[in-house]
């Protein structure tokens, strides 16, 4: 497998910066790709934490400040994941009957579950960055957490966590990463978000909160659309991906 070619598919799939295709996407590689991504969107990390350091040296509103950070990472993913948020929400609160929530998951059109869930997940995300700010190393710790959240993909994507389409873009990364991958990803996560907790002179505990803290809430999402829609599909993932890093950034708010 051509690492190089596992790199691009990451980005391209995790951000919206431009890369250049691999010629053929396997299931390996897309594995590869999906256990890249907290690597893969260092960048937008970057950016985010640039601009919550910007903004408060130049003493602007913090809310504002958290606020245009969510911004700019959301334009730097093509506000992919915020789609697939919206889109599940609704999916999973239209109908008990499957192929009807499938169906609307499809079709894409913000409705009143989806609306409400991009309010709370977004509050949430600004709401912490906000309280991040007060912290000397919040702009850091909040591109750290950026990056972690991003991890949440590999579990959707572990085998034994069955798609519920034959297409689209959720088929491409359904099932390729072998648990015992997930698992060493997860202990890596939580091991750096734990020494990093150290290194700031805070609680090591806080960082294995914080992982666990998304995990729950991944499992949970994870269980309910396999349970209200037979698996998973692409926007699954999305709403996972801004779910974990609401909860990883309230718990380390």
């Amino acid at each position: 497998m051509d690492l190089l070619n596992a790199w691009r598919l990451s980005v391209g799939t995790f951000t919206a910066i431009p890369v250049a295709p691999p010629r053929e996407v396997t299931p390996r590689l897309s594995g590869a790709a999906v256990a890249l991504a907290p690597l893969a969107v260092v960048p937008l990390a970057a950016t985010a934490a640039l601009v919550l350091w910007l903004g408060r040296e130049l003493g602007l509103a913090p809310i504002a400040v958290a606020a245009t950070a969510v911004a700019a990472l959301a334009l730097g993913s093509r506000a992919f994941h915020l789609d697939g948020l919206s889109d599940t929400a609704d999916g999973l609160t239209s109908s008990y009957d499957p192929a009807r929530a499938l169906e609307v998951i499809k079709v894409g059109n913000a409705g009143p579950a989806g609306a409400a869930a991009l309010v709370l997940v977004l509050g949430i995300q600004i709401g912490a960055l906000t309280t991040l700010l007060d912290e000397a190393w919040g702009p850091a710790i909040a591109a750290a957490l950026i990056c972690a959240s991003r991890a949440v993909a590999a579990l959707g994507c572990t085998r034994g966590v069955r798609g519920a389409r034959k297409d689209g873009l959720g088929v491409t990364y359904t099932e390729t990463i072998h648990p015992v991958v997930t698992a060493a990803i997860w202990v890596a996560i939580t091991a750096a978000l734990c020494l990093g907790a150290w290194a700031l002179d805070l609680p090591w505990w806080r960082g294995l909160l914080t992982a666990a803290a998304s995990l729950v809430a991944t499992a949970w999402l994870l269980r309910r659309a396999v349970r209200r829609l037979g698996g998973v599909v692409g926007d699954v993932f999305g709403a996972t991906v801004e779910v974990s890093l609401a909860v990883m950034l309230l718990s380390a708010s």
